[in-house]
């Protein structure tokens, strides 16, 4: 079981290392194999494992001793239980089909070795992430996901926007970060370890507002991660990166990190449900938000990019409210859509030349079959119609907010429900159907290879059964950890008002969609509109940032550099290198080697020894005058 449980952690970093050997060199066909077999055996010790805990087994190993000083204990720990084993498996099934199909998606660039050392460094620092045993361990999974993130979206350094949007990305996640080591520290001072079980069960005899801190410091470490408002901007900005990494990013890795952290740490935010309550409205507000935004964009990749960004939304609404298995259940649906919808995106762009902007393309369901057909089992299941999974798990968010009263809660993530629905089939309407726009501009759309294709078709596949297959099974193995609660409307005729109405509603905004975009032309008066301006803009809170935050931040560094650090820190420096310097100039005839000199500097240095001398011995004999005289000069 050990060492199931190292092969499943490890095999994406020998797979990282393997790369790193050819990243120097011209594209090696090797480079991007043995890694995506690496990760397909840690999908295979992930499944070996998972059948173990599904028979009531946990798997907990102490691989050494990281810290030990004092009372700081800190070990290399992991431990595969009911919530980790859940985040094992989407991480490697979604990283798996990743791997391989971005050895087609990048076959032309000159850096894919490069990617593959990246990519899968990216995925063992998730796993390490999920993996620990405790929050130093998590920490380290954490700030590894975020340094192979910003080498990822900034894959392409030779252009400046993807080199922005890296440093960005980075930069709003160290803000983050460092609340969440701050909480680190409170959960340490205060409980003596970081080990979850222990430091969880010293919890409850902490004074409240304690826990009430720590409670806050992790989750704004979340809201970093999982890109919350008002720390959101990196998220789409980070669609600068190639497709297959907007794909693991946005489905399996980093930003379901804040909601697995909110998860993990249950036991705590049971305790502060005040907490609780912050994070469910703030996931509502973040839900509907994105999705307004995703409306009128006109970017593919942003508009999936707010997709998950309001999905996210989704999750911290469940976790907020206690419900922490339907969390992490829609965390697992979302995985798979979502992969499938960026991938299917990803096979788009190279059938367009990197064409982004969906109202230059249309009719592409003639020329790409599978990939039409793929990305609208995607929509749909993002879209929650039945049986779909995302019926299962995004129905049951709404239900949790029904049953537990908070109304305008459920109220929000219904509309956004619809909003959902709408642009996810104005994107399919625009790509696919109506007139074939392309032509206009000389594209000549081609379908994605076949071996892609077919990688693809594992997540259609849990993009379709992935609700009601999985349902049961899941609920029982993961409420063995977490709180088993469930959710159900006990009123029938309530229960079957909501859910066929909710499927009405949604199917209504897809009808609705469609006809609005299957032929659309770009409206100018439409675009040139006050509301479509603020959405098109993000609500121009990037501007307000820019404006009030980075311009200022950009001065002040300017007239410290300028002001300070040149004119008083490089000046003293060089002040004083200069009188060492001017020194040694001056003095430099003393070694010219002429005896004459040398006899003249001898008798200016006996001078000074005597007179020295002569001074030390007034002081001596004369000590207490001296110092009565000084005194004196003092007071004066």
């Amino acid at each position: 079981m050990e060492m199931l449980l190292y092969t499943a952690l490890f095999s994406p970093l020998v797979g990282s290392l393997f790369a790193a050997l050819f990243s120097t060199s011209k594209k090696t066909l090797i480079a991007g194999v043995i890694p995506s077999a690496l990760l397909f055996l840690s999908f295979i010790s992930s499944a070996i494992l998972l059948t173990h805990v599904l028979n009531g087994e946990t798997v907990q190993v102490e691989m050494m001793t990281w810290m030990a000083t004092g009372n700081l204990y800190i070990p290399f720990g992991f431990a595969v239980d009911q919530v980790s084993v859940t985040m094992m498996m989407v991480v490697t099934i979604v990283s798996t089909v990743v791997h391989v199909y971005a050895i087609g998606y990048m076959d032309h660039d000159a850096g894919f070795n490069r990617f593959f050392a990246w990519l899968s460094a990216f995925v063992f620092s998730m796993l390490i992430l999920v993996m620990s045993d405790n929050f130093a361990g998590l920490f380290i999974g954490w700030e590894g996901v975020g340094l192979c993130s910003w080498g990822l979206i900034g894959f392409w350094f030779h252009k400046e926007v993807a080199t922005w949007a890296a440093n960005e990305a980075f930069i709003m996640n160290r803000i983050a970060d460092l609340a969440m080591l701050i909480g680190i520290f409170l959960v340490y001072w205060n409980t003596g370890t970081l080990q979850y079980t222990e430091a969880f069960a010293a919890m409850p005899y902490l004074d409240h507002s304690i826990v009430v801190m720590m409670g806050v410091f992790l989750f704004i470490g979340a809201m970093g991660k999982s890109a919350q408002f008002p720390l959101h901007t990196w998220l789409a900005d980070a669609m600068e990166g190639p497709t297959p990494v907007s794909a693991l990013i946005h489905a399996a890795t980093m930003v379901t990190a804040g909601v697995y952290l909110v998860v993990r740490a249950n036991p705590m935010y049971d305790l502060i449900p005040e907490v609780g309550i912050f994070i469910a409205s703030l996931g509502a507000f973040v839900a509907m938000f994105a999705a307004t935004m995703a409306l009128v964009n006109r970017d593919m990749k942003r508009i999936i990019a707010y997709s998950t960004l309001s999905q996210l939304g989704y999750m911290f609404v469940a976790a907020g409210l206690g419900a922490y298995w339907v969390a992490l259940f829609h965390l697992m649906a979302h995985a798979f859509f979502k992969a499938l919808l960026f991938l299917g995106a990803g096979n788009v762009m190279h059938a367009m030349d990197d064409e982004l902007d969906p109202f230059k393309m249309g009719g592409l369901k003639k020329s790409m079959k599978w990939t039409w057909i793929m990305m609208t089992l995607a929509s749909v299941a993002l879209a929650g119609i039945y049986p779909l999974a995302g019926f299962f798990s995004k129905d049951l968010i709404l239900e949790v907010a029904f049953v537990e009263h908070h109304y305008i809660l459920y109220t929000v993530l219904l509309l956004t429900a619809g909003l959902t629905a709408f642009y996810s089939f104005r994107l399919v309407a625009l790509i696919f159907h109506g007139e074939e726009r392309h032509l206009e501009h000389g594209f000549h759309p081609h379908e994605a290879y076949k071996f892609m294709l077919w990688f693809m078709a594992p997540l259609g596949v849990l993009a379709v059964i992935a609700g009601m297959v999985f349902k049961s099974p899941y609920f029982e193995m993961v409420t063995q950890l977490l709180p088993r609660t469930e959710y159900h409307i006990h009123n029938p005729v309530v229960f079957w008002i909501m859910t066929i109405g909710t499927q009405v509603f949604v199917i209504a905004a897809i009808a609705y969609a469609y006809s609005k975009y299957k032929n659309a032309k770009i409206d100018k008066k439409t675009e040139e509109g006050f509301f479509y301006q603020v959405l098109f803009n993000q609500y121009y809170i990037p501007q307000f940032y820019e404006e009030f935050f980075v311009k200022p931040y950009r001065e002040l560094s300017s007239i410290l550099w300028k002001q300070v650090d040149m004119k008083i820190v490089d000046a003293s420096v060089d002040g004083i290198a200069n009188i060492f310097y001017k020194t040694g100039v001056n003095t430099r005839g003393m070694s010219s080697g002429n005896l004459s000199t040398n006899l003249k500097w001898m008798v200016v240095g006996l001078v000074i020894l005597l007179a020295l001398a002569v001074v030390f011995a007034v002081i001596v004999q004369n000590g207490d005058a001296v110092i009565s005289v000084l005194h004196d000069l003092g007071a004066i």
